[in-house]
């Protein structure tokens, strides 16, 4: 619904300096002197490279220079639109800001045909509005309740699917025991490819649920991570602590089921189109993409709850790409029922 907002002049120009406040933390990047002597400052680029510890012959750094280069230019101009009230989030240079188009498609880990994702059964849409009607929660967010572990980074991987699977079941264990316990991506990376998951070339979560539903799920402490899927499977059934009696996919496209399971079940794994560069440099604020498809899933998450801000409704997202990205690694997504990034075409949770 549109809502009319009268602004006095003092409370524009207070909005104004508020945004202007973000933008110079997002945009204002210190000079870095060499020495005293010397007035050689580096570039922002070879500011950015140390920063992340990367460095490149010289064919090679005058093209990812060239794409990191255009990368801050759609930067500063999506910033230019939120200054103006045009856009709802910021955009920031991050650790990605040099990667190819194929590099950013292989990160975001679950780029496999929707047309062939594998599903399975699915909850009663009427069944969880009943249950969800009982709570009444205008307001949810499971990393306030214990739910939620750490963020965590995949790295280079394309390892998605498994942080949005162990997540949710992260989640349930926590429902079911009251104890939080980190599981193992890598247990998922190695060993889940006979039940049809590709490791660092991205997967659907279902299959991962069936290798958990046949096998169970180590910790990460027994079992680390290494954001590689070469080695070979170390699983031991005798370190596993997490099983799962079955799964449940929330009826596709239906974002009111989805945020009727988010209120009455815990953390969902879901997939969203994650395919815009507004996605991979997203900062703060209510991301709004126009141009994500509801059709085109490319990135696994995990939801954690949803809550609204001066009237906009919004999901919580917990990402896997490091506390670096968003907001201490998470995103608030719009939430206005239109199945927005395709939030609510591929959503299923564990059952324990």
């Amino acid at each position: 619904m549109e809502t009319k907002r009268i602004h006095t002049c003092t409370a524009l120009q207070a909005s104004f300096a508020l945004r202007a406040a973000v933008l110079s933390i997002l945009l204002c990047v210190p000079q870095l002197v060499l020495s005293e002597s010397d007035e050689v400052v580096l570039t922002e680029w070879e500011m950015w490279k140390s920063s992340h510890g990367i460095s490149y012959d010289e064919l090679d750094d005058m093209q990812r220079r060239a794409i990191w280069e255009d990368n801050k230019q759609k930067i500063e101009d999506h910033n230019q639109g939120f200054l103006l009230g045009r856009r709802s989030f910021t955009m920031a240079m991050n650790k990605y800001g040099d990667l190819t188009r194929q590099e950013y498609q292989v990160l975001q880990g679950a780029v496999i045909n929707p047309q062939f994702a594998k599903r399975g059964k699915e909850v009663s849409a009427r069944r969880l509005r009943y249950n969800a009607k009982k709570r009444d929660a205008g307001f949810v967010d499971y990393r306030n309740m214990g739910y939620v572990t750490e963020i965590k980074d995949q790295g280079y991987c394309g390892s998605c699917w498994a942080f949005s699977t162990t997540g949710a079941i992260e989640g349930q264990i926590f429902k079911k025991t009251g104890h939080l316990v980190s599981l193992s991506e890598q247990n998922l990376v190695d060993c889940s490819k006979p039940y049809g998951t590709h490791g660092c070339n991205g997967a659907w979560m279902a299959n991962a649920y069936d290798y958990v539903l046949s096998n169970g799920l180590q910790a990460t402490d027994t079992y680390p991570y290494t954001s590689v899927d070469t080695q070979p499977c170390f699983y031991d059934s005798r370190l596993a602590i997490a099983h799962i009696r079955d799964y449940r996919f929330i009826p596709k496209g239906d974002e009111q089921a989805l945020a009727d399971a988010v209120a009455t079940v815990g953390p969902i794994t879901v997939a969203i189109d994650a395919d815009q560069s507004s996605f991979l440099f997203y900062s703060s604020g209510i991301y709004d993409e126009p141009n994500c498809s509801p059709d085109h899933l490319s990135h696994a998450v995990l939801l954690v709850g949803y809550g609204s801000e001066e009237g906009q409704d919004y999901w919580i997202i917990k990402n896997s790409w490091g506390t670096s990205w968003g907001e201490g690694g998470y995103m608030r997504m719009i939430r206005n029922g239109r199945n927005t990034c395709g939030i609510a075409s591929y959503a299923l949770y564990p059952v324990v």
